[in-house]
């Protein structure tokens, strides 16, 4: 069984990795496709397929997560789980609801992408911080890095959106 749960982790860490890649992807075409101020059909298709192999990612995320939080599961319910899974599966919920959430047109777009970058690279710095052994921390400090960096996020993101709407009207030099 621990041959099992160890390539399902391979497969996790591959899985994180191509999330924040593509999540990456994904936020550099949204700012490329918004930079004239309207989205042509070519660039939606190609953000389309990103879009796809995020979703493949978040599938495989949650897929792996699940089995092998299970097999580290002791019967206690949440108290079982360190504040690193604790953290790892907030993230994953957020991530989900978030993207379900963009679907449906219902959170604006200064706030949905800039989340889901926030969550990708928290899952992606969960995954390094476990390889490190650092997961000792609690899920209080857990919580106020992990708002620390979606704000950042949506400050960047929320921060290159304007100068790019500035350019377009012409306040800032191209």
């Amino acid at each position: 069984m621990s041959l099992f749960i160890a390539l399902v982790a391979v497969l996790k860490s591959f899985a994180i990795s191509l999330g924040v890649g593509s999540s990456t992807l994904a936020i550099t075409n949204f700012f490329v496709a918004i930079s004239d101020g309207k989205i042509d059909d070519t660039e939606r298709k190609m953000m389309g397929v990103v879009y796809i192999i995020l979703r493949i990612a978040m599938v495989a995320i949650l897929v792996t997560t699940i089995i092998t939080l299970g097999a580290s599961y002791d019967g206690t319910w949440l108290r079982s789980f360190a504040a690193y899974e604790l953290g790892q599966m907030l993230a994953i919920f957020v991530l989900f609801l978030n993207a379900s959430l963009m679907t449906a047109h219902i959170v604006p777009s200064n706030f949905g992408p800039a989340i889901q970058a926030g969550n990708w690279y928290t899952l992606g710095t969960l995954s390094a911080l476990q390889g490190l052994g650092f997961t000792h921390f609690t899920f209080t400090q857990f919580i106020f890095a992990y708002i620390t960096w979606v704000f950042l996020a949506m400050a960047i993101v929320n921060g290159v959106m304007a100068i790019l709407r500035a350019k377009r009207h012409g306040f800032i030099k191209k």
